[in-house]
């Protein structure tokens, strides 16, 4: 989700909101102050349209009182009235997420966030905790620690082993940490850009922290915490230097998950999975600052 712009009068912005959504784009209107003569931001939720999006606002501010606008804004309470119905209708099939987490974010719970961590969350009962490793051990990026070439098996089409190595978590700790991480990294990213994007950026994240684990230390890894480090390196580049895309990360979280990193490192925490770790750090760093120059 991103800004294309301000209105200086709320009847106005309303009227925009409601035209760009009967034009297929889902958007956001908000007051930037507590001031009543405050300017209002337009937000639109589809990256891909905002240039559409942003011509059609300086239609808007050039004839704002064409009648087409009136007319067509009328269609956005039947959209919106369909769509409240259609997340009633998920919402009654769904656990509350009170039950399950405290919520400590305003984006509430994604719901390929909620997936991955359902998952997740099956695996760590189905291995007793990570001891009974033959229960899954189709899930692992190999099953050979030594023996045949490195990704034997992903060559002869069993590609889910670069991706599925991220729901393996060894011991209570492990797994409910990384799920905290995700639920709320994950969310933010569900809730201010897309979930197809979160869904990029996890299979991705996945492949190269695996990928980098493995031709370094072996098969006999797992964890989310390379796709969790990914994310947060996003956010927090992304945000740095792309302010308008919504994502942010307290300076403090940073600095705390960083000394964790380098702690890893020491092996004073015993054997942790610090290559997936690295490799997923610099590729979601990468892939913020990238993301972030298409808008500067």
């Amino acid at each position: 989700m991103r800004i294309i712009g301000h209105l200086q009068e709320e009847s106005p912005a309303r009227i925009f909101g409601d035209y760009l959504l009967v034009q297929g784009m889902e958007n956001q209107v908000e007051h930037d102050t507590a001031d009543a003569a405050g300017p209002w931001s337009v937000w639109v939720m589809d990256e891909d349209r905002l240039g559409e999006a942003s011509r059609l606002l300086e239609e808007f501010r050039r004839n704002p009182n064409d009648p087409r606008y009136q007319k067509e804004a009328h269609g956005a309470a039947s959209i919106r009235a369909s769509k409240e119905q259609e997340q009633e209708a998920y919402r009654k099939k769904m656990i509350s997420r009170r039950h399950l987490f405290r919520p400590v974010t305003g984006y509430g719970f994604g719901r390929l966030t909620f997936s991955l961590i359902a998952i997740s969350a099956l695996v760590f009962l189905i291995s007793k905790g990570g001891r009974d490793s033959e229960s899954i051990r189709w899930l692992f990026i190999s099953e050979y620690v030594s023996g045949p070439g490195p990704f034997s098996e992903v060559l002869k089409g069993q590609v889910w082993r670069l991706f599925t190595p991220i729901f393996i978590h060894y011991g209570i700790m492990h797994v409910f940490f990384n799920m905290l991480w995700l639920r709320d990294l994950g969310s933010m990213i569900e809730a201010r850009q897309s979930t197809a994007k979160l869904a990029l950026l996890v299979a991705v994240l996945a492949i190269i922290s695996n990928s980098l684990q493995y031709l370094t230390s072996g098969p006999s890894f797992g964890g989310m915490s390379g796709v969790v480090y990914g994310l947060l390196g996003y956010i927090w580049i992304r945000g740095r230097y792309d302010p308008a895309s919504g994502l942010f990360v307290q300076q403090s979280t940073v600095v705390m998950m960083l000394i964790w990193f380098f702690a890893c490192f020491t092996g004073l925490l015993g054997s942790v999975a610090n290559m997936a770790h690295l490799g997923g750090l610099v590729a979601g760093c990468a892939w913020g600052y990238i993301a972030s120059q298409r808008y500067r």
